[in-house]
């Protein structure tokens, strides 16, 4: 009866988030700004993905360190630098549930003027056990976060500095450039649900969604009104099998929306263990691929030793602009550290597919 009840609180919880969902998406809007920065190695950054995906792993804590380059061939080069750091504690000593936490901060910069984005995020988790036996955990998260958005005045040119052709710095712009930097609040919340079935609990299911910019604040260096900052949702997806000891499939997607704009995600990763002397000694080799609908094809290759683990993914691109970027994208690389605080471990842990 318990278990029945559970599921129908969760089927609830779903379908209430679903219809907030369409929602917003049907709710008329004013003018809007545009879409957020992406990542190809989507799964490794969570708290920007899905809160409730925070501290969603085996070990006690992960610390993460981010860093891509995208559209070097074209102009300026976009580059994204990230850092991270999630936990998980037990509620009590009675209960399987679990509170996580966690930290997001990045720094982006783009073209000639050197707009930059600077965020920081943190976020909290509470993940509720359903069954035990089967891992199986619905998780509720938050996080709220600053944004400041900047760019170089000194860097601009405008077409009343151009005489014959040529550009020279000395003559006016003529332009009533606005406040060079603009700061926002954020606000964002999801839900997550994992499980796990089969023989001794090989596969593991995954499925969430989330919602960020509730706030929809001015987004504007003008500070006009009229123009807000989207609210994207999203929603994200995984199968994780572990064939044997040595070898394991996982599947990811991710889809988002934010005004016009969309992004689906697909693809997986292949890991096998190559040596296994000792769990002090654990070497894991990961190969995959994924693919964004419409803009690029991207090869993943990540290795794992201990509890480091090193991944580098490149983006093919396949778009309309791939003429003009002669098919080069943006090239990422991750490198994650995962530990515990004793020799044991939290006695009790939440559970996702292993990356």
């Amino acid at each position: 009866m318990k278990t029945n009840q559970n599921l129908g609180r969760i089927s609830c919880m779903l379908c209430a988030l679903a219809a907030a969902c369409l929602v917003v998406l049907l709710a008329p809007t004013r003018a809007q700004a545009q879409a957020d920065i992406h990542f190809s190695q989507f799964y490794e950054t969570s708290i920007l993905r899905n809160p409730a995906l925070t501290g969603v792993f085996s070990d006690d804590y992960k610390l993460g360190a981010y860093y891509r380059s995208q559209w070097s061939s074209i102009s300026n080069p976009f580059v994204t630098t990230l850092i991270s750091a999630e936990s998980h504690v037990q509620f009590n000593e009675s209960s399987n549930d679990f509170f996580s936490f966690g930290i997001l901060g990045f720094s982006d910069k783009a073209g000639s003027i050197d707009e930059k984005i600077t965020t920081f995020y943190p976020a909290i988790n509470y993940n509720k056990s359903i069954n035990p036996e089967n891992n199986t955990f619905l998780s509720v998260g938050f996080t709220g976060g600053y944004e400041q958005y900047s760019f170089d005045p000194s860097k601009t040119t405008f077409n009343n500095q151009y005489i014959g052709g040529k550009f020279d710095p000395a003559n006016p712009s003529l332009e009533n450039l606005p406040n060079a930097k603009m700061s926002l609040w954020d606000l964002g919340a999801g839900i997550n649900y994992n499980t796990s079935r089969g023989e001794n609990n090989k596969t593991t299911y995954v499925i969430g969604f989330s919602a960020y910019h509730f706030t929809q604040p001015k987004f504007s260096y003008y500070q006009t009104n009229s123009i807000t900052q989207n609210m994207r949702l999203n929603a994200n997806g995984a199968i994780s099998n572990s064939i044997t000891d040595l070898l394991s499939v996982q599947l990811q997607t991710n889809y988002a929306i934010q005004g016009t704009y969309h992004e689906a995600m697909v693809g997986g990763l292949v890991s096998y263990v190559t040596s296994t002397q000792g769990l002090s000694n654990v070497l894991v080799l990961t190969l995959g691929a994924f693919y964004r609908v419409g803009d690029a094809f991207i090869p993943v290759v990540k290795v794992g030793y201990q509890k480091l683990s090193f991944g580098v993914s490149y983006d093919i691109n396949v778009s309309t602009l791939k003429e003009a970027s002669n098919m080069q994208g943006g090239m990422e690389v991750t490198l994650f550290y995962t530990g515990n605080f004793s020799d044991k471990g939290l006695a009790k842990k939440t559970v996702c597919p292993k990356f």
